[in-house]
């Protein structure tokens, strides 16, 4: 894949107990970025969906579907997930809905993370199956089989996935209003997504 930061990415949506989103985002700030990113992986950027407050989604990346499965295997086999992994889980409801994706090229992937800490004010929309691929990063789906079967990722449904930042939630709902795609996600980063 060239250059490309993170060839293979997971975009994340978790169904969560009504009221408890910010109780897992906080959760998730302080406890579970540096610490999966010291088992080889990286995270992307975390988010609020502005459109179902009961959801938390983020983003995942990784060297190669190997690494992947060390890394995963390395963290939720070790001591920070296991301290935490009750707390983390009595907030949702399902996590299940994982899309494994690949970048359409080299050009189309998530670039170097600028910083990660400070006020977030832009937003992110993310169409899955947009009628018209056009976005800022573009992917598609990975279609390796899973390496790490104990987090089950959405199978037989490839899919093109766009994401397109924006400086205001106002400019990306005005943006949304023209994007005909199978699911829509208008987002907004949380305080420490190291994509914004």
């Amino acid at each position: 894949m060239g250059d490309v930061r993170y060839p293979v990415v997971e975009l994340r949506q978790y169904a969560l107990h009504p009221g408890r989103r910010e109780d897992l985002i906080a959760l998730f700030d302080r406890e579970f970025v540096e610490t999966q990113e010291a088992c080889g992986m990286a995270v992307v950027g975390q988010f609020r969906d502005l459109d179902r407050p009961d959801h938390f989604v983020w983003l995942r990346g990784f060297p190669d579907m190997d690494s992947r499965a060390r890394s995963l295997a390395e963290f939720y086999g070790g001591p920070v997930w296991n301290e935490h992994r009750d707390a983390a889980n009595a907030t949702m409801i399902d996590s299940d809905d994982v899309l494994l994706l690949r970048p359409l090229s080299p050009a189309h992937g998530f670039p170097e993370p600028a910083g990660r800490d400070g006020p977030a004010e832009s937003a992110l929309l993310v169409a899955v199956n947009p009628s018209t691929v056009d976005g800022e990063f573009l992917f598609e789906t990975e279609p390796a089989e899973n390496t790490f079967p104990a987090l089950p990722v959405r199978t037989g449904e490839p899919v093109t996935v766009s994401f397109r930042r924006y400086p205001t939630v106002a400019a990306m709902t005005e943006a949304a209003a023209h994007v005909q795609a199978a699911e829509l996600l208008r987002l907004t980063p949380t305080e420490r997504s190291a994509l914004r």
